[in-house]
């Protein structure tokens, strides 16, 4: 199996182009590319399809092989691959995703290289029933949540898939593998959750760390970081109509939520690492 490591702001995974190659088990073929001893080493395995309503689709897989809807980092870097193999070579790409169909506006150098993208990554959902969280109302913004044995105000967003934001005084200091997985696997969450720990630097900056459910703390997250925003704004940190910068263990993106459309929009890099070959023969024994 040819593949291509690539990564957005530290978020890596292993991409396929699928157009070209196949992957017959892709659930046990991510927990084995993934694995970062033993394997190629990512935040899971991205397949990059044919898609009968875009240019391309994106079929996700975290490390732990569960299936995701939706990676902000991961769309742009699908975007990049269909650009850089002739798919899609264009400025405005459409990548189809289980969360609905994203559209990318590709970011190019002087030599026409593809060097980032700005995502529409549409719209929040706002609604707790929707995201899902076992919460009444219509928003669940600074809800109460027992967890780690204190109870903490959290705010909940979905961008495609489930987002809790919570507010620390410093994000370095953070036990993240301590806490994280008490949300995630929390049970006002059904579907298990990601959580994003904020600090406010100003109404334009945030720092953040994140907890990604299915692959534990990852450099950055592209739907948890417009998530982020839009929790900031909702709980008056930020400001609509606004390019909020987010720094990340891996690098930063730029979210702004647009009150014209309602769509949170991401602009960010996209890179390539390396190429290379994989003996799927491998994934049996793994």
């Amino acid at each position: 199996m040819k593949f291509i490591k690539m990564h957005g702001a530290g978020n890596d995974y292993v991409y396929v182009n699928c157009f070209a190659e196949t992957v017959p088990d892709r659930e046990k073929t991510a927990i084995a590319v993934s694995d970062r001893h033993f394997g190629i080493g990512g935040d899971g395995l991205i397949c990059v399809d044919p898609s009968d309503v875009a240019d391309c689709k994106m079929d996700m897989y975290n490390a732990d092989g569960s299936r995701g809807k939706m990676c902000g980092n991961g769309v742009r870097c699908v975007a990049k691959l269909a650009y850089d193999a002739g798919i899609a070579r264009k400025k405005e790409i459409s990548v189809e995703t289980l969360s609905g169909i994203k559209y990318i506006t590709a970011i190019t150098d002087s030599d026409g290289n593809m060097t980032g993208a700005r995502v529409n990554m549409g719209a929040p959902i706002l609604t707790p029933a929707e995201i899902p969280a076992l919460y009444d109302g219509a928003r669940a913004v600074a809800v109460p949540l027992e967890v780690c044995g204190e109870t903490v105000p959290v705010t909940l967003v979905s961008m495609g898939n489930p987002h809790c934001v919570v507010y620390v005084d410093d994000v370095q200091t953070l036990e993240i593998e301590k806490v994280g997985v008490q949300y995630e696997h929390h049970p006002k969450f059904p579907d298990r959750i990601n959580t994003e720990f904020i600090h406010i630097i100003n109404d334009k900056e945030l720092d953040m760390r994140v907890w990604e459910r299915g692959s534990g703390e990852t450099l950055a997250c592209g739907t948890g970081t417009c998530a982020a925003v839009v929790a900031s704004i909702l709980n008056g940190y930020c400001k609509q109509d606004t390019d909020i910068k987010v720094n990340l263990l891996g690098g930063v993106l730029y979210i702004n939520w647009s009150s014209a459309d309602n769509n949170v929009y991401m602009t960010g890099p996209a890179e390539t690492v390396f190429t290379g070959e994989y003996d799927l023969g491998k994934v049996s024994k793994a």
